[in-house]
């Protein structure tokens, strides 16, 4: 199991553009199943929690901005933590019964979920698709998780081609538009757009969108791989409007600059801003390991916390171990627990009942969901990373 862990945020600049395009992405997916070998290595946002996603969606109503549709994006899959999109719908849905909602999926597990998806008001559905061809995928993805585990690549790219086929059928089926959402690497699946197109409009998809690969503004990637030009998107894009609608098609201009895709983060929150911070208080962070490395018990299994708060210098380090109050005991244990941590503003673990979530969060201890490296994420909570974690070796 892999959450796609905490990084540097994005700005509002969406906003803007939002106010015109009605569509807010909210972020509330906490795992990821799968790594494109092109992306960057810098650590990608944490998630929200449902709950912070709909006093988001309230703010950006607040400002007059026109939203039309929320859509689950990000930063893992909706359809591998089905926890949070679930919650997320039910929330969205109950307070703005009018909104339309969409998500955005690799597609694994698509036509196992499509029923609570339709159920819960998902009408529409972003799939990103980067090839059909299980030997081109296999070039384009550096690991694939369907489920808690890693599974070797060949085996992984057939299943995920297999799955997301499946899902465009079952999502068609149920009533859902799906837009099928496809990266252009050059040297890799440039050539293949045409089979990716007309393999999904036979499905019936009801759009295609092709975004330009970006090379990451930080962090490492693959350095051999060039940004497509604006050319040969315009040319892809006329290849793959034979077999299905394009959406935001390319202009003849190639002195304008190659814009985001409609599957990306139009008016996207910033999760940074969302989290959780250390106060004179309450300074610590605790967290529940098995090994102390990984963030890897489920809330309800631990029997102990690992404690980090900042040294003299400013800089977080593991201050000690707290036993917990032992499992069952209802209510009380979660009251017990927020005592023993009372000096701890956030306590980070690979999962949570709703209960302790409301307890502990009425106590002032924010639960966060994830499984990353413990050492990592607790930098970043102080207000390290990657960026600054180099800027001190400077």
């Amino acid at each position: 199991m892999k959450v796609v862990p905490i990084s540097t945020a994005r700005n509002y600049s969406g906003i803007a553009a939002c106010k015109q395009m009605g569509r807010l992405h909210l972020p509330v997916a906490p795992r990821a199943n799968y790594r494109i070998r092109f992306s960057s290595t810098e650590k990608s946002p944490l998630a929200m929690m449902p709950e912070e996603a709909l006093v988001w969606l309230d703010s950006i109503i607040k400002q007059n901005i026109n939203v039309e549709m929320v859509c689950i994006n990000g930063p893992g899959d909706p359809l591998s933590h089905l926890e949070s999109t679930e919650k997320t719908l039910e929330l969205v849905r109950a307070k703005y019964p009018e909104m339309l909602l969409c998500i955005t999926t690799a597609g694994l597990s698509g036509e196992e979920h499509v029923a609570m998806l339709a159920e819960k008001g998902v009408a529409h559905a972003n799939l990103l698709v980067e090839a059909v061809d299980p030997e081109i995928a296999k070039k384009i993805y550096a690991w694939i998780r369907p489920g808690t585990k890693t599974i070797p690549l060949a085996k992984a790219v057939t299943l995920l081609t297999s799955e997301q086929k499946k899902t465009v059928t079952a999502f068609k089926n149920a009533g859902i538009k799906v837009q099928i959402c496809t990266t252009i690497y050059p040297g890799y699946n440039d050539t293949h757009v045409e089979e990716i197109a007309r393999t999904m409009a036979d499905l019936g998809a009801d759009s295609m969108s092709l975004t330009p690969y970006k090379k990451p503004i930080d962090g490492e990637c693959e350095p051999s791989l060039s940004e497509p030009s604006i050319e040969a998107m315009i040319g892809l894009s006329n290849i793959a409007s034979r077999y299905i609608k394009i959406e935001k098609k390319f202009e003849e201009q190639p002195s304008a600059p190659l814009k985001e895709s409609s599957c990306g983060g139009c008016c996207s929150p910033s999760p940074m801003d969302h989290l959780p911070k250390p106060t004179k208080e309450r300074p610590n962070v605790a967290v529940v390991s098995s090994n102390g490395m990984d963030i890897d018990l489920h809330l309800g299994q631990a029997i102990k916390a690992l404690i980090y708060g900042p040294r003299e210098d400013g800089l977080a380090c593991l201050l000690g171990t707290r036993f917990l109050p032992e499992p069952g005991g209802g209510n009380t244990r979660w009251e017990t627990l927020a005592d023993t941590l009372q000096d701890c503003f956030v306590l980070l673990a690979a999962s949570a009942g709703e209960t302790p979530k409301k307890i502990l969060s009425e106590k002032g201890i924010r639960i966060i969901i994830t499984d990353d490296n413990v050492e990592g994420t607790v930098d970043v909570l102080y207000g390290g990373g990657k960026k600054q974690k180099k800027a001190r070796n400077k």
